[in-house]
């Protein structure tokens, strides 16, 4: 599995493989375990994730990022670097900070002509759908341990379609699961942020997610 820390001092850097070792934890028992992506599991079991942890608070600064790491998925082979996941430990804090930056990051995907090749979902430690109170245990669905812009390619996402055809079913089964499993389920994964933005570890009552 590739990775790739774009933080620059050595403190930070050396925390780099830490959020990354949270993301992987996430991925293989919430997002893999409770089978909330069927997609998942074959890419992350052939080391096709490439992770970017990047030390950028400003949009701006992500957004530069951002950009170098849609380009170089597009130039990468598909057999080497399926999908991106750049984790974002020190930016958007607030939630709806970060969903307002998302129209900022489809607007970079179409400027650079990658609209249709390329798509960005998101995840956030505090992500909560519309119309739901913060602490309901279905928001999980799109909870990863730091803010985290997910960069797939088109054609991967349709060969996945192809094999499970009833794809717009996932959704409502990933309610079912989280409802059934409920928050102190949800807690007892282990699955939230371990290490602070500043390279601390998070106190034992402090995990996200």
């Amino acid at each position: 599995m590739t990775s790739n820390s774009l933080l620059p001092t050595a403190g930070l850097a050396d925390s780099a493989s830490l959020f990354i070792a949270d993301m992987e934890r996430w991925l293989e028992r919430a997002v893999i375990g409770l089978n909330l992506c069927p997609f998942a599991k074959a890419v992350h079991v052939k080391g096709q994730i490439h992770y970017a942890v990047v030390n950028a608070q400003r949009p701006d600064e992500v957004l530069r990022v951002l950009r170098q790491e849609l380009a170089d998925l597009a130039a990468s082979p598909e057999d080497e670097r399926d999908t991106t996941l750049l984790v974002m430990p020190h930016g958007f804090p607030d939630f709806l900070d970060f969903n307002d930056f998302l129209g900022e990051a489809d607007d970079l995907l179409e400027s650079m002509g990658l609209a249709g090749v390329l798509q960005i979902a998101s995840f956030h430690p505090r992500f909560q759908f519309a119309g739901t109170a913060e602490d309901d245990v279905t928001n999980c669905t799109n909870r990863a341990p730091y803010p985290t812009l997910h960069l797939l390619r088109e054609a991967s996402i349709d060969r996945a379609v192809a094999v499970f055809p009833e794809a717009e079913t996932i959704y409502e089964r990933n309610m079912e699961v989280l409802q059934s499993l409920g928050g102190s389920g949800w807690a007892a994964l282990g699955v939230g942020a371990t290490v602070m933005p500043s390279g601390d570890p998070v106190k034992k009552n402090g995990e996200g997610g």
